[in-house]
């Protein structure tokens, strides 16, 4: 590696060849990005069937209505007026005995009924209790509790409930769809931006930018492109490829440090995208196991589910990766700044920040999978099978592959980000380093 010296006593720059080497790379990464979004770019129509889980009766989309709720008894079910408007509360009749139903009275807030008022049942335990072998027991301390599956109302709760269009025989009818979680949303976002403006300002903000412009790339591009029959793997890479070009550099400035944490990034994605492969191979997993994937599978048999789940566990890594790589790049330049006598000493020492970053990185990917798991390990453990299969079901075995690919892939990019940025720092022949800051 050549060095040029500007004075026979002045700093030594820093290489030509790691600095070509690294923009030639990160300059061929983005024109291929560039040339697979042309080539991967989801048709203009957009024009998909509608699942039927998310059809109404008339077969067009689900159509849905806010309203509040203002009044819940317990009651009779099969109320007669169930789901029915009226523009008075006094018309609803409410039988309020010994009932084994929730009876909500809603008021709607939206559509052509605005300002009416409705009748909603949520059937209650005691609804399910029996004395047949197969019955549960009711237990009095949850005996008004709402059914499991079944929503928990009440009183000024915002909900939305879905409209069943009217026919000739009868009128529009309302049922509960979801909770109105759009206010809640919008505090919990806004409250997460100002932390995080607030402690890094505008590195912050910047990184804010980029998260959003990384969800729109998955919305306009990855899904779209996907449900249009490309390759679910070539898509994933893509995205994640420019998320990574774009987010790094923006949230992290134009710069040898930034560059070399992106070089490390897209290097360890690839290995994480061929680890993706042979643990999905060698483990035999279908991506079947969850109600999703089989209703994707119903709906578009033609959607490879081998490569959606390879595509979520490239994107998966995406986060984790970025991580790891920018911390690296950051500390073995300010290691170099600090004083390390030499390229291989500066990589001695970022690669000592790098294991204990290793370690912390792997607990943290473990427990978000067992996280996410939880329910499902929780059922697992009442179903009075042996360890050993329970744990390599298809639905287990595919968070312990992410956990796997993610922590092998992790440990490969720490050396690989150390040793491009231990090649970009400035050499000081006195002893002393310097960072490039803006290369």
């Amino acid at each position: 590696m050549t060095h040029h010296h500007h004075h026979g006593d002045g700093p030594v720059p820093l290489s030509d060849a790691a600095r070509w080497i690294v923009v030639s790379v990160v300059a061929l990464a983005a024109a291929a990005v560039a040339l697979s979004l042309v080539v991967l770019w989801p048709s203009s129509s957009g024009d998909h069937p509608i699942p039927i889980q998310f059809r109404s009766a008339d077969g067009g989309p689900i159509r849905t209505e806010t309203a509040t709720v203002v009044a819940q008894t317990r009651a009779a079910c099969q109320n007669p007026m169930l789901g029915l408007a009226v523009d008075s509360r006094e018309l609803l009749p409410i039988d309020t005995g010994d009932g084994s139903c929730l009876v909500t009275t809603i008021r709607l807030d939206s559509g052509a009924d605005k300002g009416h008022y409705v009748l909603l049942q949520v059937p209650t335990n005691r609804a399910r209790s029996g004395d047949g072998p197969d019955q549960p027991k009711l237990n009095p301390a949850t005996a008004d509790d709402p059914q499991p599956g079944q929503p928990t109302l009440h009183v000024d709760d915002s909900i939305r409930v879905s409209t069943l269009p009217a026919t000739q025989d009868s009128p529009p009818r309302y049922n509960f769809y979801d909770f109105a979680r759009g206010p809640s949303l919008i505090i919990w976002a806004i409250l997460f931006v100002l932390a995080i403006v607030v402690v890094a300002a505008w590195k912050g903000l910047r990184s804010i930018i980029g998260l959003v412009f990384a969800f729109l790339v998955l919305g306009i591009f990855t899904l779209p492109s996907i449900l249009d029959g490309h390759s679910p793997v070539a898509v994933a890479v893509t995205s994640s490829a420019l998320i990574l070009i774009v987010v790094l550099y923006l949230a992290h400035g134009i710069s040898m440090r930034t560059s070399a944490a992106l070089l490390g990034t897209l290097v360890s994605l690839v290995f994480a995208g061929v680890l993706s492969w042979l643990a999905i191979r060698t483990m035999n997993i279908a991506g079947l196991s969850s109600d999703q994937a089989l209703s994707l599978q119903i709906y578009s048999g033609s959607i490879s589910m081998t490569g959606l789940l390879l595509a979520g566990f490239i994107i998966g890594a995406l986060g984790v990766l970025n991580d790891v790589t920018i911390t690296q790049a950051s500390a073995t330049f300010e290691l170099a700044a600090a004083g390390e006598p030499s390229r291989l000493a500066t990589f001695r020492a970022g690669m000592r920040v790098g294991r204990d970053h290793i370690a912390s990185t792997v607990y943290t990917l473990v427990f978000a999978y067992a996280g996410s798991a939880l329910p499902l390990l929780l059922l697992f453990s009442v179903a009075s099978q042996p360890f050993g299969m329970l744990v390599t079901t298809d639905q287990v075995a595919i968070e312990l592959a992410r956990a796997f690919v993610g922590g092998i892939a992790i440990a490969l990019s720490v050396p690989l980000t150390t040793g491009v940025a231990a090649m970009l720092v400035t050499i000081d022949p006195r002893g002393s380093f310097r960072h490039l800051r803006d290369a």
